[in-house]
């Protein structure tokens, strides 16, 4: 069986205020095309399809298209779980018209997916809370899906039925994973699980999020979940939430996070994107290989201390998004900025950074002094809020000037 995992799709996301919308139609073209060339059997994505629980018309359209070319007229099966940015009912609520095409939708961790049953084969045989088996044309096996979409600790207390507060909610889940992979996977079908949780090495440090993603690991949100807590027999992982494409462990089995298909904060500056292609038999270790994702503008981090050379770079990398910063001891004028911003059509950040600031001789911000001038005072606040960086004469001036009109 081949099977093509996505996640994070995000759609409807912008970055900053600029529209990331037909990069995001470009991608979801590169994704069909992927699982058309390399034949697939069926398709994962791991939760976040929408950036938003009530995403724009456009995104919501462009997602439903996506899915159904995706199931190559129901010759194909595809499953899509809600993610932290989801709304569960949103995520389940086209169902009814979706399963006609061979679209499994599940937003709850106890979701009990109704039968269907294309006219080109693909086919549910078992559906129960947060399981599924379904078969495609061209495999002698079925596929068994451990289905957990995103949900905090209460919800997923709520919906896996546990009243014991004090019980870990990682044990939770592994005994729930553990019962479902024992009743229902054995060594005839391929067995996956796929979530959008947080999930480390027991012991690990903790991956980075995204610096503008919704995270997960806070009060009332999901505890991390172990790769320990993976049932023997589950032969891959299939992980949405973090945006960097990797392989969180190896055993039991492939654990593996496949990021987003765009770049979606200056956190993921020039970082290759993926989709994982995964061949997988009964009983066998799954084999994963990365596919590049090349539609969409890179994210770039660049730091400059003269404005000419920064101009320069510009003009040579036209086709990206571009986080600038800087270095200068002096005030960037607004001659500088505008210089900058004719360069290139897609500065989405320019941080002035000044070199030196004003320490005491212990190496401290001096304290501010009350009794000093209107004019000093302002320049101490001034250089608080803009990285040590002076205000210019005309600004000065234009203090003075409201200072006069008050007085």
């Amino acid at each position: 069986m081949r099977i093509l995992h996505t996640s994070d799709w995000h759609l409807g996301k912008r970055l900053d205020t600029l529209s990331r919308f037909d990069e995001q139609v470009a991608v979801m073209d590169e994704i069909v095309r992927l699982a058309d060339t390399h034949q697939v059997d069926a398709v994962l994505v791991a939760g976040d399809l929408f950036d938003t629980i009530n995403p724009p018309i456009e995104a919501t359209h462009l997602l439903y298209k996506t899915l159904k070319r995706l199931t190559h007229d129901g010759r194909r099966a595809v499953v899509a779980i809600a993610g932290n940015h989801d709304s569960p009912d949103r995520i389940e609520a086209p169902h009814p018209l979706a399963g006609e095409c061979g679209i499994v939708l599940a937003g709850y961790p106890h979701s009990t997916v109704p039968a269907l049953e294309t006219d080109n084969g693909v086919r549910i045989t078992r559906s129960l809370p947060g399981f599924v088996e379904l078969t495609t044309p061209g495999c002698d096996h079925p596929l068994r899906l451990l289905l957990t979409p995103y949900a905090n600790e209460m919800r997923l207390r709520t919906c896996l039925g546990v009243d014991d507060k004090e019980q870990a909610l990682r044990e939770v889940l592994r005994c729930h994973w553990l019962d479902m992979a024992q009743t229902h996977c054995d060594a005839h079908g391929v067995n996956v699980l796929m979530t959008h949780l947080f999930m480390i090495q027991q012991g690990a440090p903790l991956p980075e999020e995204p610096d503008d993603e919704k995270p997960i690991l806070y009060v009332g949100g999901a505890q991390p979940v172990f790769t320990a807590d993976v049932p023997q027999g589950v032969q891959y992982v299939a992980l949405g939430h973090l945006h960097r494409r990797q392989t969180i462990d190896t055993a039991p089995c492939p654990v593996v996070y496949s990021g987003s298909p765009l770049a979606y904060s200056f956190s993921e500056a020039n970082q290759d994107k993926y989709a994982m292609l995964v061949d997988v038999q009964p009983g066998a270790q799954a084999v994963v290989t990365p596919l590049p994702l090349t539609s969409g503008k890179r994210l770039l981090r660049q730091r400059f201390t003269s404005v000419d050379d920064a101009v320069a770079w510009l003009a040579e990398h036209q086709q990206v998004y571009v986080e600038l910063t800087l270095v200068s001891d002096t005030y960037l004028t607004a001659d500088d900025r505008k210089r900058l911003y004719a360069a290139h059509p897609h500065i989405v950040t320019l941080i002035p950074e000044v070199s030196h600031q004003a320490l005491n001789p212990t190496g401290q911000r001096a304290a501010i002094d009350p009794a000093q001038s209107t004019d000093a005072l302002f320049i101490d606040y001034f250089r608080s809020r803009n990285n040590g960086q002076e205000p210019n004469e005309q600004l000065m001036g234009l203090l003075r000037e409201v200072l006069a009109k008050d007085e």
